[in-house]
């Protein structure tokens, strides 16, 4: 209610249902998991960034003592939306998360958030736009071969339907276009290539378009479209493109942006290093949250001044079966998992051996006693298998 109740960190650790998308084997992307989730409350911007950098230390200690090497990356907050957002990722062959790191720098983000220094195309004086034929060509590795050009002097051309409108987008023909970006910069809620009909009703030649003379839909252009010289793009009318487009000269966008899918040898935003892209298992997720859901909920307290304030909030979670998942990848040998000691089930295994020994079994049953006793984690093998079966298990 007040801002001496702040800040405050709540947490819990409970099962979770979802409706997942994509569920894998094993513990990755499963309906049913543990998770810890915690929450953080305080009266201003400041504070939130003082809890988070303690959670992101906390959470980098935990790891630290699963025996876990993590990547810190900047994350997309997804739907829960949010300020910053990072994840952390444990680089796995077997992971389902797309990892973009510079081995120069420590710059990490998964592939939905990440950023690099384009390859600058030469700077040429731009030319009078020409109309060329191209019988048949409708792909940019099409039209670069027909005319003799890099693809990186082409522009690519795709329409999306976004909460029910149609949005012309424009990248240069070597690039792909990050609909996770995309969908951010749109604000919108949902996001879909448009088909054939939705595409020819506003008068566009699917297949053969360009921004040149484009009216009465919203133009994204990715920001690589606009440092080249004398494009090629779709000619507006079947089997023709148009040479020599020029970004402002022959046309304008609504939005110029970054849109652009990240690729493995492409130059970091931070440094002069070259980005890589490993797999990765996400162990853990971290967001500023804001006062989106303390408004929405009514969670205000009373400040200093007395007067009414939303809580400022951040949420932090660590999905328990995904820790031990990414464990096990990073731990093991042909015989099976080789458990980190701080997480191991059990520090100690007792093989008592001919129990039928008196001596032998009350021994046992003492010294498990003095271990636990102790503090340790006993695994007491008191099957009556024979030494060869326990010591092969």
């Amino acid at each position: 209610q007040s801002y001496r109740d702040l800040p405050k960190l709540l947490y819990q650790i409970q099962v979770k249902f979802r409706d997942e998308p994509r569920p894998k084997g094993g513990l990755m992307r499963v309906r049913e998991f543990s998770m810890k989730d915690l929450y953080s409350f305080d009266i201003d911007e400041a504070g939130l960034d003082q809890s988070y950098q303690e959670m992101l230390r906390a959470y980098q200690n935990i790891y630290d003592r699963c025996g876990l090497p993590t990547l810190l990356v900047e994350a997309d907050s997804g739907a829960i939306g949010g300020k910053d957002s990072h994840e952390f990722m444990v680089i796995a062959q077997s992971g389902e998360e797309e990892v973009v790191y510079c081995d120069s720098c420590k710059y990490a983000a998964n592939v939905e958030k990440a950023e690099s220094a384009k390859e600058k195309i030469k700077a040429e004086k731009p030319l009078p736009i020409e109309e060329v034929a191209t019988p048949g060509v409708t792909t940019i590795e099409d039209l670069a071969a027909f005319l003799e050009v890099p693809q990186s002097y082409t522009m690519k051309t795709l329409f999306y339907i976004a909460d029910g409108e149609l949005v012309f987008v424009v990248i240069r023909g070597d690039l792909e276009v990050n609909e996770v970006k995309l969908k951010n910069v749109l604000h919108c809620y949902e996001l879909r290539l448009a088909n054939e009909d939705e595409v020819t009703e506003k008068g566009i030649v699917a297949g053969s378009a360009s921004p040149v003379g484009v009216r009465g839909v919203k133009v994204v252009a990715d920001d690589s479209v606009t440092p080249g010289m004398n494009f090629v793009a779709g000619g507006n009318k079947p089997d023709t493109h148009i040479k020599n487009i020029n970004y402002d000269r022959d046309f304008q966008a609504d939005m110029v942006v970054d849109i652009a899918l990240v690729r493995a040898g492409e130059g970091c935003p931070h440094c002069e290093g070259k980005l890589s892209v490993a797999h990765g298992i996400e162990v853990g997720h971290i967001f500023k949250l804001g006062t989106f859901f303390s408004e929405t909920l009514d969670a205000f307290f009373i400040d200093e001044k007395g007067v009414s304030r939303p809580i400022v909030m951040g949420c932090y979670g660590i999905g328990l079966g995904r820790l031990l998942a990414a464990t096990i990848e990073q731990n093991h040998d042909d015989k099976g998992v080789i458990w980190p000691r701080p997480i191991a089930p059990y520090q100690i295994y007792l093989c008592p051996l001919y129990r039928e020994d008196t001596k032998v079994a009350e021994i046992a049953e003492k010294l498990y006693d003095e271990l636990e006793a102790a503090g340790l984690e006993v695994l007491f093998d008191d099957r009556m298998e024979s030494p060869g079966v326990k010591f092969n298990d």
